[in-house]
């Protein structure tokens, strides 16, 4: 049975941690087994991920695979960056397992305990000092003559674009079955909270604080000046249609992808899952967009 994170109270009683790393990296190889020393010297039980395991060469340690630590895990601390995250977030939502991010990676929106003080960090929120946020995942699957196709949960966002092709595309949007337009972009990008400081503000979307419960519809080099970005209810109801003549492809986070034919139809809608990250103390949504995109950081007096 699955874990409900808005049951998940302000306490330290973490008795199973799980630790998931990115692959192939011997910076985080280290700090794995570091962390997972402290760990057990705490008196926790710890489960290894076992790709991660087998990447880092952490012999001697339990592994497990993703079910096995959504089932007995209470806390997973992923060591890496953005990416290493929203990989868990998806395998783990299911299970409503909190999440603790160390950051390994470049920007680390969230993953907010500094690698160079992780151990601190981790005792601090073994103490109960930590603030947990909830963050809404979307529901996507592709519709072909009347058939799902293929499903996926995004975190992010659910991106639609040309795929290999040098030209613009065509797709019919569609919100809670009303028309909305017909859209000749590139693409179309459907951005969550989470992901709106992901590829959906390169593309000049807005940045949607997580506690608005919007989702932004953000088209990618859109032919005509009139298509901006508009956000909209995260009860809300998307659906694109690649209309005749048009092949696309279709990703989920940026890690899985669709090959659409002319004619599919893509339906996107908030999850019934969500992820809960655990964030340190004094943590601040938007000092952590002044250090990640660089706003200026002395307020004037």
């Amino acid at each position: 049975m699955s874990k409900t994170p808005i049951q998940i109270q302000k306490t330290a009683d973490f008795r199973c941690i799980a630790l998931i790393g990115k692959y192939q990296s011997l910076e985080i190889a280290d700090a794995l087994r570091d962390l997972a020393v402290f760990l057990q010297a705490q008196g926790r039980h710890v489960l290894i991920e076992e790709g991660t395991a087998a990447a880092a060469g952490c012999h001697g340690c339990q592994t497990a695979d993703f079910t096995r630590i959504g089932e007995q895990a209470d806390l997973a601390i992923v060591v890496g960056g953005d990416g290493t995250m929203l990989n868990a977030a998806r395998r783990l939502a299911a299970y409503g397992i909190p999440l603790a991010g160390v950051n390994q990676g470049r920007l680390g929106f969230m993953t907010d305990i500094a690698s160079h003080s992780m151990l601190e960090g981790i005792a601090a929120l073994l103490a109960g000092e930590f603030s947990p946020e909830q963050r809404f995942l979307l529901d996507a699957q592709v519709v072909r003559n009347g058939k799902a196709q293929f499903s996926a949960l995004a975190l992010n966002d659910v991106v639609i674009n040309k795929g290999d092709i040098g030209r613009l595309i065509e797709v019919e949007v569609r919100v809670d079955g009303e028309f909305i337009y017909v859209l000749r972009a590139d693409g179309m990008i459907i951005a969550t909270p989470t992901g709106s400081t992901a590829y959906a503000l390169s593309a000049n979307g807005p940045i949607l604080h997580p506690a608005v419960h919007g989702l932004a519809l953000v088209p990618l080099c859109p032919h005509a000046l009139s298509n901006r970005p508009i956000t909209i209810s995260d009860e809300s109801r998307i659906e694109i249609q690649l209309l005749a003549q048009y092949d696309a492809r279709i990703h989920f986070d940026g890690h899985e992808y669709f090959d659409a034919r002319a004619g599919d139809l893509l339906q996107v809608q908030r999850s019934r899952h969500a992820i809960t990250l655990m964030h340190p103390p004094g943590y601040s949504y938007f000092a952590m967009l002044r250090e990640k995109l660089h706003w200026s950081g002395t307020p004037r007096r």
